[in-house]
């Protein structure tokens, strides 16, 4: 890797022993570096000794050459606010990846919501469409798991923890899926998580474009900025058609009006795993990105046909008679599960969790959907208090109740097609490991339903 080799004998720092954090030690040894190790638990760091690493201490930072913190690690930690006093190179695991590989192509992906999606569809259609291809990064696999194809892409899906601590990605394509409020916490204000996420277009080669779904002021603002920087092309993605859009939609079907006559493509709208319009941008996003990276309509439109979808996100579980059951787990904000709530008529939503800052207002809008609400978890009476004015909310506590008692409301109800969705709008950590552990425990709840319904 030719980045790395420049640390041949030379002292490096990792800091945080995660998935990706072990990868980078793995690549760091093999590349002859002399590898020091931070973190706090002495299971991972015994871990990272067995890759030939070596247990770090404070006095090891000055005298580091580069220094590479794990997504998770805030730019506030102390051992990474004194290796950048002591003048050490600090940067996340991506920017060296990237790096490593300097005649690779990269895709990044980005956005507040829909990321993942966006990112595991491209990989999707280039795969389907005969190219090769590797999908890396936030997406769960660690970039340095994982080699570019020789002769294809690579697609990253990077998050705002990932694009801080990068100094200028070289990518072919920058993917902008849209923005809202998220992860503050870490980021401190809404200004310095949209800086975050913005440093992916500032690596861009030259002649490079940039994908921008225009699904909120943010975004539409900052196509308009990128359109005024020299030798980028900027492809935009709306919901509807406008003056200037590249690609957009109408009604469900995905329209395609880049280099000549629109085009309609797929009819999303029939979709079994794209419910709804934040899927369908999501779709054109891929769409218009591989379009880019040149492959064609007729071979785009049969590969979307075939994309089975991600787990826990706005994800088909059951139905179970007239009710449709709906894993959004993924949907940890507001603004991602007011988008779930647009997708559905008739919902009986269920939602709690850890609440994030911020409160609840992008979902009082979609309000009118919900026929019930069930609130679970850390942000219960909070979900009370902010919505309990607008929607007919009950405290279930639990998920498991919280599913049983939608369930139950949702088969009584006189509507068609009525949906318990699983859209919390809150983080996970109350309950569980994560927002796939969350996920599968509704999956579980709902396949309970399904056999006590088989055997009655």
């Amino acid at each position: 890797m030719t980045a790395l080799a420049a640390y041949r004998g030379r002292d490096v720092g990792v800091l945080g022993l995660g998935r990706s954090g072990m990868a980078v030690v793995r690549a760091l040894c093999a590349a002859g570096a002399r590898v020091y190790v931070f973190d706090d638990q002495e299971e991972r760091v015994a871990a990272a000794v067995r890759e030939g690493a070596i247990p770090g201490v404070a006095d090891h930072i000055a005298r580091l050459s580069l220094l590479v913190p794990s997504p998770g690690v805030p730019l506030e930690h102390r051992l990474v606010v004194e290796a950048r006093l002591s003048g050490v190179r600090v940067v996340g695991d991506v920017q060296l990846y990237v790096e490593s590989f300097p005649e690779a192509r990269f895709v990044g992906v980005t956005g507040t919501n829909g990321k993942s999606t966006t990112a595991s569809l491209l990989y999707h259609l280039l795969r389907e469409s005969g190219r090769d291809a590797a999908l890396l990064g936030n997406i769960g696999t660690p970039v340095f798991d994982g080699e570019p194809p020789a002769l294809g892409v690579t697609v990253l899906e990077l998050s705002s923890f990932q694009l801080e601590r990068s100094e200028a990605l070289s990518l072919e394509l920058a993917v902008w899926v849209g923005f809202a409020p998220d992860h503050l916490d870490r980021h401190g204000d809404l200004a310095a998580y949209l800086a975050a996420k913005r440093r992916i277009f500032d690596g861009l080669r030259p002649g490079g474009a940039a994908v921008v779904a225009l699904s909120d002021p943010v975004s539409r603002d900052l196509a308009e900025e990128l359109r005024t920087r020299e030798h980028i092309r900027v492809v935009a993605v709306a919901d509807r058609r406008a003056a200037g859009q590249a690609v957009w939609l109408e009604g469900g079907w995905l329209v395609d009006g880049l280099g000549g006559d629109p085009v309609r493509v797929l009819d999303l709208g029939r979709h079994p795993r794209l419910l709804g319009p934040p899927q369908w941008r999501n779709a054109a996003c891929a769409y218009a990105a591989a379009r880019l990276l040149g492959l064609t309509r007729a071979q785009l439109a049969g590969a979307l046909a075939g994309f089975s979808g991600l787990p826990h996100r706005v994800e088909p579980v059951a139905r179970i008679g007239r009710v449709l059951f709906v894993n959004d787990s993924k949907a940890t904000n507001p603004e991602a599960a007011a988008a779930s709530l647009g997708a559905f008529s008739h919902v009986f939503w269920i939602a709690g969790g850890r609440p994030k800052p911020g409160g609840f207002a992008p979902i009082r809008p979609l309000l009118g959907r919900v026929l019930r609400a069930y609130a679970i978890g850390e942000a219960e009476d909070l979900l009370a208090r902010a919505l309990g004015d607008r929607v007919d909310l009950v405290r279930a506590s639990t998920l498991e109740r919280a599913v049983r008692w939608a369930f139950s409301d949702a088969r009584a109800a006189p509507v068609d097609r009525p949906v318990v969705l699983l859209a919390p709008a809150c983080a996970s950590f109350d309950h569980y490991r994560d927002f796939a552990e969350r996920g599968e425990h509704f999956r579980r709840l709902v396949r309970e339903l399904e056999i006590q319904e088989e055997a009655s």
